[in-house]
């Protein structure tokens, strides 16, 4: 017997094995593949919405597309079986052969491969797409398909197919756990020629029409990726979003089922939290700043303190004062608001915007105090200062207020989801003079939060410096210098910060934090200072009023 012809019981056992091993993991290869692959070796549950799904009998095109109306679990469940329907849905709507169906309508284009302008197709979520003229100016969404696309297939010609569908209707596209909304619940479909085409270096633009969009609404380009999740859902990867007023256009490298998706930054459960949580926090706060005043008067009275920390003192109260009338303008908003008369509610949107504004202004004396303290260290004496400070802090926003009175800037805002229904109404500044919030509150405070905050690092060096130096050693307590520094944090109104931080996907997270610190912002400056000025028996060497006394002692030393 020849060499090469020669088999032994152990290369037959090998060549046994190796077609097991073989066997077992064509199941395997063929479910990452295909899903219907698997339906007719018996291994799996061959049912999806009371429908046998067969590999070899696809069924009839027509009853496959309207079986998402009736059964939503198509677009949910994890079973080889709807796998298997979603792929043949997909690969029905991308072919183009099809029957006419409510919320779907297709256009079928042959373009050439030697095609010399870009293909140009507009589309409407009513009209369904159509072939656009270079010249032409649509109103609707538009396609834009560059030429490079053709110039790469082999064939002559190939066929364009452009799906516009209203996933409401035909109940497709349904991602488990969605909270996003789909603009106008229009999906594109665009498909050229018979293969996938991905990796675009001149990508695929569309441009999706809308009307300005309620405020908060942050927009995402995305496509729909069968593998992602359970049953396929919403993915943006290698699609970029540039927003506009009239329309946004996505940018895509490949091309499939893409839509425009719209996320709240507030919805109607989200907002009925928030107003229950701010409700319960300004009672508390009302309540702790009520302490916080009787609390100063006391150890006035009570105490002897030099000039310095008499000011500090008066500074304090108005600021505990100005967040007490902010929050029962704030109580009084939320019952009022919505059923109150045209001019009530303006007068009241005026009074919580004095508020908010005496607070802001406050706060940035409190900044300008320390800066005297800890920069202007040797001794300045202004006559009446706490007076002054006080015409200062609470009529400067009057001005404000009334130039915003007289130009109509206060009347009922509603705060709307994305179907334009209102979930929320203030007595506020109108939407008409959405300029006016962005000068006198976003602007107003920013300057002043960038002001404190560098007064806050000087406070911070000088009692670094101090404790470096052994000045404060063996007198003072790390969680009393950890404590004063948490409470300069908040009575520079460092928490208002996160008002810049509530846009985009994670705002309903940073709206919460925001609400739960800044209702309990009283309570925080109320404990801060009775930590900080109860007892006096013993000068307590973390004090402001160490610090700046030391300071000065070690300034006009050095001179």
């Amino acid at each position: 017997m020849a060499r090469g012809s020669q088999e032994t019981p152990q290369s037959g056992m090998n060549l046994f094995l190796g077609t097991v091993l073989l066997l077992l993991l064509l199941p395997d290869v063929a479910k990452g593949q295909d899903s219907c692959s698997a339906l007719d070796r018996g291994d799996e549950h061959g049912e999806c919405c009371n429908v046998m799904v067969k590999q070899q009998n696809p069924g009839n095109s027509t009853h496959i597309l309207r079986l998402s109306r009736h059964c939503p679990a198509l677009w949910r469940s994890e079973s080889r079986a709807c796998a298997c329907l979603r792929e043949r849905i997909l690969r029905l709507l991308q072919s183009g052969q099809h029957s006419l169906l409510a919320g779907l309508k297709t256009l079928l284009l042959n373009v050439s491969r030697a095609v010399t302008r870009d293909v140009l197709i507009t589309f409407s979520p009513t009209a369904g797409p159509s072939r656009l003229n270079a010249t032409e100016k649509g109103k609707a969404g538009k396609i834009h398909l560059p030429r490079e696309i053709f110039r790469s297939l082999r064939s002559q010609t190939v066929s364009v197919v452009v799906t516009v569908l209203n996933i409401q209707q035909l109940g497709m596209f349904k991602e488990v756990n969605q909270t996003a909304q789909v603009l106008d619940n229009t999906v594109v479909g665009i498909t050229v020629g018979e293969s996938s085409i991905s990796g675009l270096q001149d990508p695929v633009q569309l441009t999706f029409a809308h009307r300005q969009l309620p405020h908060g609404v942050t927009l995402h380009c995305v496509f729909w990726d069968p593998s992602k999740g359970q049953a396929g859902g919403w993915s943006s990867s290698g699609c970029v979003t540039q927003p506009g007023d009239k329309g946004t256009v996505c940018s895509c490298d490949h091309l499939t089922f893409f839509t425009l998706l719209l996320n709240p930054a507030l919805d109607g459960s989200t907002a009925k939290a928030l107003m229950s949580v701010a409700t319960a926090g300004c009672g508390v706060a009302m309540a702790f700043a009520i302490f916080t005043i009787a609390f100063c008067i006391f150890i006035r009275c009570r105490f002897r303190f030099e000039e310095t920390v008499h000011i500090n003192l008066g500074l304090h109260v108005n600021l505990v004062g100005s967040l007490f009338l902010l929050n029962l303008a704030f109580l009084l908003n939320s019952e009022l608001s919505g059923r109150a008369h045209p001019r009530t509610c303006r007068v009241l949107g005026g009074l919580t915007h004095y508020c908010l504004l005496c607070c802001f202004t406050w706060m940035a004396l409190e900044g300008c105090q320390l800066y005297l303290l800890f920069v202007k260290v040797l001794g300045i004496y202004i006559h009446h200062y706490l007076a002054k400070l006080c015409l200062i802090g609470w009529g400067f926003p009057i001005l404000v207020v009334g130039v915003a009175g007289v130009i109509g800037s206060y009347g009922e805002y509603s705060i709307q989801n994305m179907e334009h229904q209102v979930i929320a109404r203030l007595c506020w500044i109108t939407s008409k003079h959405l300029l006016v919030h962005y000068i006198t509150n976003c602007g107003y405070f920013g300057l002043i939060f960038l002001f404190n905050m560098a007064v806050f690092g000087v406070v911070t060096q000088k009692s670094c410096s101090l404790q470096n130096t052994g000045a404060v050693q063996g007198h003072r307590k790390p969680w009393k210098v950890a404590l004063v520094a948490a409470g300069l944090f908040c009575l520079l109104g460092a928490t208002w910060a996160l008002a810049f931080l509530t846009y985009g996907i994670s705002s309903s997270a940073v709206l919460y934090i925001f609400t739960i610190l800044n209702s309990l912002q009283g309570i925080f400056i109320f404990i801060w200072l009775v930590v900080l000025y109860y007892p006096k028996t013993k000068e307590t060497t973390g004090s402001l009023s160490y610090i700046t006394r030391h300071d000065k002692t070690t300034t006009a030393s050095q001179d």
